[in-house]
């Protein structure tokens, strides 16, 4: 099993390294790592909850990154992280060093606000005051149930989905619409697909390589390979 394991995290490694467009794709398993719940995997909220099971609350400020996000980093930092996209609202991945401009939160982060008029994001410092661009109505960026994913950020996940030839999921069970459509779209246009999560996903049987181990046991390990790689090559 250790030596399967190695294995597939070389080839992953490989595949990164050959990458000209890698698109990382975050759910809420990238930061059980960090102390906060997931919602359906093994121990998550909802899974919890179905089983008449007591549920505690998410506590995000004593959260901190954890080593998948900084392998996520590590990505950014040898240029070879394109876009990531992440369902997560607990502010990790901009905590942890990724740059504003290469995520896309699609269902916004505890930490921002957004403007109602022209999606203009800003840091909450307590008081909100109309938006200096637009002076429109700004209010918490997080995405409630029935609304709508903020345009922008949803245009640039589809668009670098379209044009990704590695998409790895992170962390996803992959079920919540639209962002779960983003993989499916990376598939059409020729991706391969590399799928990190424990527990099963739609996409199981169309990725290329499928991790069930602990994301932290794959992508400290994977980018650091990925690091000789570009080493030994370069």
């Amino acid at each position: 099993m250790e030596s399967d394991l190695r294995v597939r995290i070389d080839t992953l490694a490989g595949w990164m390294y050959e990458a000209g467009h890698l698109v990382v794709f975050t759910g809420a398993g990238i930061s059980t790592e960090s102390g906060l719940a997931d919602f359906r995997g093994p121990d998550g909220l909802w899974t919890r909850q179905a089983r008449g099971l007591p549920t505690r609350s998410i506590d995000f400020a004593s959260a901190r990154p954890n080593a998948g996000h900084e392998a996520i980093v590590e990505l950014q930092r040898l240029n070879k992280l394109t876009f990531l996209i992440s369902q997560n609202v607990d502010n990790l991945h901009l905590r942890s060093g990724i740059r504003p401009e290469l995520i896309a939160e699609l269902h916004g982060n505890i930490t921002r606000l957004r403007c109602q008029s022209c999606e203009f994001l800003m840091d909450n410092v307590g008081d909100i005051i109309p938006c200096p661009l637009c002076g429109g109505h700004m209010a918490p960026s997080v995405v409630n149930f029935g609304q709508s994913l903020p345009r922008r950020e949803l245009e640039d996940a589809y668009a670098h989905s379209r044009k990704a030839d590695l998409f790895l999921a992170v962390g996803s069970t992959l079920t919540v619409t639209p962002a779960a459509d983003m993989p499916r779209v990376a598939l059409r246009a020729g991706a391969r697909l590399v799928i990190v999560n424990q527990g099963q996903t739609p996409l199981d049987r169309a990725a290329h390589l499928r991790f069930e181990e602990k994301i932290g046991e794959v992508l400290p390990p994977a980018v650091a390979k990925l690091g000789e790689i570009m080493y030994n090559r370069g």
